[in-house]
């Protein structure tokens, strides 16, 4: 109890020196908590969702993929006859049924052909006003579709793009473009999470999104009072046989639920990662903010220990305040974490999935974790000053505050360090030099790891060379002022390697990052202008496939010199081996292909593939079949017959563009596939004629204008998509890792103001013989700026070896191009200065509002 006591007095002593501590330990665990809250909440919308729209049993056509969603290579959903419907009504056990039709691969535009697609990357559909869509939609305005020129519209949608009843809307699919006006508006009676619904009548629904009527893509089936899901998913497909899916209630949700739980599973991994980060740097944080507090405490705690207290109540006193403190910021973490959640729901609102509150989903673990977790990190990071502690003797009570540090074990961390580091560094090597990217991508990890840990340990040995450094360059030209923080940094450099080492982690990932990044879009440009021959890029964004309607009007558009046509399917293969390979991609254009795209062969060439019957595999694929010029594959087209090509061109399989892709003409294709059967074009490639780039650029919008589904780009647009879409990702990555870099923050405030007490007679001194305040506050700002420099220099300059090393391993997937990107690497270190500027305010202030005589009197 006394422990306890003296644990509760020292803690609520010093409660302003733990508070940004419990900062740390708060935002760490609100950022635990949030993600759990936030994916919880996502699933358990997703969940309500598909259990609601999924009848108890559904029929669907034999190519549609497990969700139900479009997979043709027409651009059409896989349908079934209108028979199908009669056959299920028949059934023993069937309630009601009912025929629907609907569509993923479709484009929505408004009179002024602006796109209603959602912005956040849910889907677009289109469907049929059925029984089954009214149990999850109420009509709220007009009425439903009746005929072939009206649509009904989801509320959400609706209010986003201002539209109102009798608006025109012009639905774009593989069939052509139907135009329909607004008939009636309908909301969701569950949670929509981003998804813009539009509905047409059956038939009206048929023609549009198939091109002919009598046809449905399922049919939903209500079961009769006292008959399972189960037993009447057997006797459908007892009636139907093999022919057709047929799928339960919870089969259809399962199903839809896991499309969506690798998305949910990679968001909620990553943000749980960056927490990690965060609790990491926090440990830095709560490390010297323990050492500082015994430090400071020295001579209290050799009284403790001469009237009587052992070294394990001692350890235990300071123990226990890491618990209080892990205790409180956890408890004030798992309410930041909910509201954290509630925020990133407004947010994903802001973006186009709309998540409720209603559903908004705290599961008993989540706090638990937050709470484990927090403590468990505070107590840990606490272990070393309380043992630290424990070991301060008697005599220390006739000592001034402040213990020197350990001599021995300070040379015994350089030489951990040391080792850790040279070992990361070799792992590094090893990960450069592998010949195999998974291979090396073990080495890498490994390589990061110690490197980390190794520049951790040796970083109060650093902080000594790198701060003298640092002092000469910047602080020397302030003068004594400049000296006197230069010194100060060098005091304690276990304090200065730690607070660093806590902005170093943040700061080697942002670099490494960048590295990373800069260099994907740099090699994916060297690629572009080395291999891509041709023009213009013509595709859907959506993932639309190009019809022929668009196709001729690109064929159309004056100033053009060729257009490639571009399309893929899937077939069986018979390779000469004897193997057979399932629905294996291959690949069919126009011979003008051949000089669109310069890909490298490593036999033959690659125009021959283009005559009749041929084909060309790459390298891997003719290594691992025992293929070579002249062979023959037995290749079974899907929707099609089966074909004897000759290989005629072995491409390299050291290509980013078109990796892995096996060529043949899209006249050959046509000889084996019928007509009604042929993929539609996945892209379609453009050249100019000679010197008329910018007038083909503008024929070819202006071709395409009826077409909005599909986007023309040059190679520069091609090249800034790129760009835009790496460095979207980036961003989001580096707002991420800000959390860390927060915590960082306020361990240099945590250190700066605890050293402002540690040092008050020592400022009340200087301020005697004449030292400004405008000078202490220089000092201390001085100060702080160095050691975020010094954080920054470490940490840019491991991150950036850390990117290099993972260029190297790109190298091997064909990402050839090394780009440092100087002026992030840059910007970022001279923001560094500014966070240290940022950091030393508040103890700046506070020293300089001192007294100067309660100062020097200070024990």
């Amino acid at each position: 109890m006394t422990v306890m006591k003296t644990s509760m007095r020292n803690f609520f002593a010093h409660k302003g020196r733990m508070a940004l501590s419990a900062i740390a330990v708060l935002l760490s665990v609100a950022f635990v908590c949030g993600t759990l809250v936030f994916t919880d909440t996502m699933s358990t919308t997703f969940d309500k969702l598909f259990a609601a729209t999924s009848s108890d049993v559904t029929v669907s056509a034999k190519g549609a993929s497990d969700s139900g969603e479009t997979t043709a290579d027409n651009g059409k959903p896989p349908v079934m006859p209108a028979s199908v419907l009669g056959e299920v009504r028949k059934t023993q056990g069937v309630k009601s049924a009912e025929g629907a039709v609907f569509s993923t691969s479709v484009t929505v535009v408004d009179a002024d052909k602006d796109n209603l697609s959602p912005s956040s990357g849910a889907p677009t559909i289109v469907g049929s006003w059925n029984a089954n869509e009214a149990r999850t939609m109420k009509i709220t305005s007009g009425a439903a579709p009746e005929r072939a020129d009206q649509i009904m519209v989801d509320a959400d949608t609706a209010d986003k793009h201002h539209l109102k009843l009798g608006d025109e809307i012009g639905v774009i699919t593989a069939v052509g473009t139907h135009t329909a006006k607004v008939s009636g508006i309908a909301d969701f009676t569950v949670t929509n999470p981003g998804a813009a619904i539009f509905y047409l009548d059956t038939k009206t629904a048929q023609q549009a999104l198939v091109g002919e009527t009598g046809v449905y893509t399922n049919v939903n089936v209500t079961a009769a009072s006292g008959v399972s899901d189960t037993q009447l998913k057997k006797n459908v497909t007892a009636e139907l046989g093999g022919d057709f899916q047929v799928k339960t209630a919870k089969e259809t949700a399962d199903a839809n639920q896991k499309d969506v739980a690798g998305f949910m599973n990679v968001m909620k991994y990553a943000m749980l990662g960056f927490a990690g980060i965060a609790f990491l740097v926090g440990i830095f944080l709560i490390i010297n903010t323990f050492s500082m507090l015994v430090a400071q405490r020295t001579r209290e705690i050799g009284l403790m220990r001469a009237i009587g207290s052992s070294r394990k109540q001692v350890n235990r006193s300071v123990l226990a305040e890491a618990l209080l403190l892990g205790v409180v910021g956890s408890v004030l973490g798992v309410g930041a974490g909910v509201g954290l959640a509630i925020g990133l729901m407004k947010l994903m609102g802001q973006m186009g999935m709309e998540l409720s509150t209603d559903d908004l989903t705290v599961a008993w673990t989540t706090p638990v974790v937050g709470l484990v977790l927090g403590v468990i990190v505070t107590v840990l990071a606490a272990y070393l000053p309380a043992r630290r502690a424990g070991k301060i003797s008697p005599m220390a009570a006739l000592r001034d505050a402040g213990a020197p540090a350990d001599a021995k074990a300070g040379w015994i961390r350089a030489a951990i360090g040391t080792v850790l580091t040279g070992t990361g560094g070799f792992a590094l090597y090893l990960a450069s030099a592998a010949d195999k990217a998974e291979d090396g991508s073990l080495w890498l990890g490994l390589g990061v790891v110690l490197s980390l840990i190794g520049f951790v340990v040796i970083g109060p040995l650093l902080a000594g060379a790198v701060v003298r450094v640092l002092g000469a360059v910047l602080l020397r030209m302030f003068g004594p002022v400049g000296r006197m923080a230069e010194r100060n940094a060098l005091r304690n450099p276990r304090r200065t390697g730690a607070t660093g080492a806590a902005l170093m982690i943040g700061l080697a990932l942002v670099a490494c990052l960048s590295v990373v990044g800069s260099s994907m879009v740099a090699s994916a440009t060297d690629q572009l202008d080395k291999t891509v021959g041709t023009d213009f890029i013509i595709q859907s964004d959506s993932g639309q496939l190009v019809t022929p309607q668009a196709v001729k009007a690109v064929k159309s558009s004056p100033d053009l010199a060729r257009v490639t046509e571009y399309k893929w399917t899937k077939a069986d293969f018979t390779t000469p081996d004897g193997k057979t390979l399932k629905d294996t991609a291959i690949t069919a254009a126009d011979p003008s292909y051949a000089t669109d795209l310069r890909t490298e062969t490593v036999a033959g060439k690659l125009p021959d593939a283009y005559k009749a019957d041929s084909m060309s595999v790459h390298e891997k694929f003719a290594e691992d079949h025992g293929i070579h010029l002249g062979s023959k594959i037995k290749v079974a087209f899907k929707d099609g017959s089966a074909a004897d090509l000759t290989v005629r061109a072995i491409t390299s399989s050291d290509v980013v563009i078109d990796a892995g892709a096996m060529y043949t003409s899209i006249s050959t294709m046509a000889k084996y596939v019928p007509a009604d059967k042929m993929p539609l074009d996945s892209l379609v490639f453009a050249s100019a004629k000679d010197g008329q780039q910018d007038a083909a650029y503008t024929s070819l919008k202006s071709a395409l204008h009826d077409y909005p589904q599909y986007t023309v780009r040059d190679q520069t647009d091609y090249k800034d998509a790129l760009k835009d879409q790496i460095g979207q990702l980036l961003n989001m990555i580096y707002g991420l890792l800000a959390l860390a870099i927060i915590v960082a923050i306020l361990g240099v405030v945590n250190t700066l103001a605890l050293s402002v007490v540690e040092r008050t007679r020592e400022i009340g001194l200087m301020r005697a013989i004449g030292l400004s305040r405008r000078q202490l506050r220089r000092m201390i700002r001085m100060e702080s700026v160095v050691i975020a420099l010094f954080g920054a220099l470490l940490g840019l300059g491991l991150g950036m070896g850390w990117g290099a090393t993972a260029q190297q391993l790109l190298a091997l997937e064909g990402l050839m191009v090394l780009d440092i990107p100087w002026p992030t690497i840059i910007g970022v270190f001279i923001s560094s200065a500014f966070v240290g500027l940022f950091a030393a305010l508040i103890p700046a202030f506070r020293a300089g509002r001192m007294n100067v005589l309660n100062a020097i009197a200070t024990e």
